[in-house]
C-alpha cells in the first residue's frame, strides 16, 4: 500500500508544475506580446486577462497547491517519512512565498493600479511601459519559484 502523502505530493507537483508553466508562458512571450502593441492595446488586453484569470481552471491549481503541499508535508511526517516530508516542506515554502505571496505583495498591487487606469488615457500610456518591466520581473520569481516547488515535490516521490 503505498503512502498517503504521495498521491497528495503527486497533486501538489502538478499544480505548481501547471502554474509554473502559466507563469512561463507569460514571461517568454504574452507580455513581449503584449509590450509591442500600442500602449492603449496592450492596456485594454491585461485588464481584460487579469479579469479573465479569475476562474476555477487557473486558481484551482494555483491556490489549491499550497494548501495540497501542506497536508502532503503534514501526512509524510505522520507516517514517519522524514525524508519526503522535508522534500515537501520545502516546496511549501518556495511556492507560498515565491509563487503566491509574490502575487499578492507585487503582482495584484500592479493589476489593481492597471485596472484603474482608462486604456488611451495619457496615464495608463506612461504606467504601462513600467507596469510591464515590473510586473515580467515579480513573474519571473513566481515562475522560478513554481518550477522549483513543483521539482520539490517531484523530489519527494524519488527519494
Amino acid at each position: 500500500m503505498r503512502p498517503l502523502h504521495e498521491p497528495v505530493a503527486l497533486l501538489a507537483a502538478l499544480g505548481a508544475g501547471i502554474s509554473g508553466g502559466v507563469f512561463l508562458a507569460f514571461s517568454v512571450f504574452v507580455m513581449r506580446a503584449l509590450a509591442d502593441l500600442p500602449p492603449a492595446h496592450g492596456v485594454a488586453a491585461m485588464q481584460r486577462i487579469n479579469i479573465r484569470v479569475l476562474t476555477p481552471l487557473f486558481l484551482g491549481p494555483f491556490l489549491g497547491t499550497m494548501p495540497m503541499l501542506a497536508l502532503a508535508t503534514y501526512l509524510a511526517h505522520r507516517q514517519g517519512d522524514d525524508q519526503a516530508a522535508a522534500w515537501l516542506a520545502t516546496s511549501f515554502v518556495v511556492y507560498s512565498v515565491g509563487s503566491v505571496g509574490v502575487t499578492v505583495v507585487g503582482n495584484v498591487p500592479r493589476n489593481d493600479r492597471l485596472a484603474a487606469l482608462t486604456a488611451g488615457s495619457e496615464a495608463a500610456d506612461a504606467y504601462w511601459p513600467t507596469y510591464v518591466r515590473e510586473w515580467v520581473r515579480l513573474n519571473h520569481v513566481r515562475c522560478l519559484a513554481a518550477l522549483l516547488a513543483s521539482a520539490a515535490a517531484v523530489g519527494a516521490l524519488l527519494r
